[in-house]
């Protein structure tokens, strides 16, 4: 079964210091068309670096994928996004493990006393995680926030 990469192309950078960056957004393991399926959903929901605020988003479908033209308030971006066969991969994905036969079920325990209540607490619980969204868009090691924003001890 062929292993197909989603790609999208995009503009980075800002200002004379743009580049066009290419980006495996996943693999889907299946013929062309499913792949180009996958890949359509993601297109439509693909959050790309330029604009910041767009005013106006087109998705079209080319021969090789899809075409993504986002309106800004001073200039139209783009983003390319195809489907390509994996031919190689120098570290290729782990094999699952082989399914561990289930163990026995544990014998039924006693009933316990009920405790007595302490003045002890449990943490409130915190809600879960969100997710984290996708990578950032270069990886430079720089935090999105400085270290110093909301001090007070700085003058």
């Amino acid at each position: 079964m062929a292993r197909w990469g989603l790609i999208v192309e995009q503009n980075m950078g800002y200002g004379k210091g743009q580049i066009w960056s290419v980006e495996v957004l996943g693999h889907v393991d299946g013929t062309r068309q499913e792949a180009l399926d996958v890949l359509r959903a993601r297109a439509e929901r693909f959050e790309p670096h330029h604009p910041a605020n767009p005013e106006r988003r087109e998705l079209y479908q080319e021969e090789e994928g899809f075409l993504l033209v986002v309106k800004g308030f001073w200039r139209t971006f783009h983003c390319r996004f195809r489907v390509a066969e994996q031919l190689y991969d120098s570290h290729p994905p782990e094999p699952p493990a082989a399914a561990s036969p289930e163990p026995p079920p544990e014998p039924p325990q006693p009933a316990r006393k009920p405790r007595r209540r302490t003045t002890e607490r449990k943490p409130p619980r915190r809600a879960p995680e969100p997710d984290p969204g996708p990578p950032p868009v270069w990886d430079a090691d720089v935090p999105q926030v400085p270290s110093w924003l909301g001090r007070d001890d700085l003058s």
